[in-house]
């Protein structure tokens, strides 16, 4: 099977590997359709510490399947459409135990921790596949990415009654504005550096729209909220300006959560944690019932699947444009790759 592998940081290359074998249990799937996840160019670009090199990237999946074993539910078919959670759990941790699988001490993502679905075929346990029928495979490629913002959503408690302001129209953070603006019906003030991406926020979900660099963050807030300031703020970012940012512009009694890592260690006026009594939440990967929540959204038609996807490659030219990418991130919101 052809492969994309990263080899270190800004190489890649196209490599074989021989086709698995499924286990009792699991599913053969035949990968159909992959997005480019920001973990992935992070992973380009040397910054994921989780990775180990060389790494075969991809956890945004869209696939067919291609056999069954022994085990495996008969409503999974060989020909049906699916996309995977792509992390694993222990069942022994701490997160565990308490049911929030999403957050496994010991995840292995794939395409993070071990490698991922950038070749031919993989195997997953049938546990892990989510059928959608009536989506297609653009659509099921997007569930993943989409989940991540859901989760964040779900994470604030965010209710219809909420103003919430989302840092960042990356994929997650379109994600969080669907979530938060078209799936619960909150009022929501999308923030970012780049008009165009803002437009598609607006298209996702978002109420308002802040260019950050062009208008002044605080005063804009303050005029949308009464004075008040949001109930919640998501940071999708991942950067030390908008980790502050949120903890100085969310509401006294406000909740915070963060889903970017920030790539610098960030400081912080720790009075507002005290004055404000936040709730400063993180988030991390996403649950099967948010994957149901976005395939409900992506089968209603009201998401821009059209004007997320920046670009759709075919397999020979991923490597290439995930270089381009690295090289012009602010112009991509998502990347796709035929397999």
């Amino acid at each position: 099977m052809q492969t994309l592998l990263i080899d270190a940081p800004g190489r890649f290359s196209y490599g074989e590997k021989p086709q698995p074998v499924p286990a009792p249990g699991e599913v053969l799937l035949r990968v159909r359709r992959l997005g480019f996840c920001g973990s992935d160019l992070s992973t380009f670009r040397g910054g994921n510490p989780l990775v180990s090199y060389p790494r075969i990237p991809g956890h945004e999946i869209a696939a067919t399947i291609a056999a069954v074993t022994p085990g495996v539910p008969p409503e999974y078919a060989v020909g049906q459409d699916v996309t995977v959670l792509p992390y694993t759990t222990c069942g022994k941790c701490s997160s565990c135990r308490q049911k929030r699988f999403n957050a496994c001490r010991h995840n292995q993502t794939l395409g993070v921790q071990q490698d991922g679905a950038f070749t031919d075929y993989i195997v997953a346990p049938w546990e892990k596949l989510v059928p959608a029928a009536g989506l297609g495979l653009r659509e099921l490629a997007l569930v993943e990415p989409l989940a991540v913002g859901f989760h964040a959503v779900s994470r604030g408690r965010v209710a219809a009654t909420d103003t919430v302001v989302v840092f960042g129209c990356g994929m997650i953070g379109l994600g969080a504005i669907a979530a938060a603006g078209l799936h619960r019906g909150a009022t929501v003030i999308a923030v970012d550096l780049e008009d165009a991406k803002l437009a598609v926020a607006k298209k996702a979900g978002a109420t308002h729209a802040i260019n950050s660099r062009a208008e002044n963050l605080h005063e804009r807030l303050q005029a949308l909220t009464d004075g008040h300031g949001p109930d919640v703020a998501i940071e999708a970012v991942g950067h030390p300006a908008t980790f502050t940012a949120a903890v100085d512009e969310v509401c006294f009694a406000g909740r915070v959560v963060y889903i970017g890592y920030a790539k610098a260690p960030v400081s912080y006026e720790t009075k507002y944690f005290v004055m404000k009594e936040l709730d400063i939440l993180g988030s991390r990967n996403s649950t099967p019932a948010d994957f149901r929540d976005v395939v409900a959204l992506l089968s209603s038609g009201r998401y821009p699947v059209e004007d997320t996807v920046t670009r759709t490659v075919p397999f020979a030219e991923s490597g290439q444009a995930l270089a381009e990418w690295s090289a012009n991130p602010a112009v991509i919101t998502k990347i796709h790759v035929e397999i």
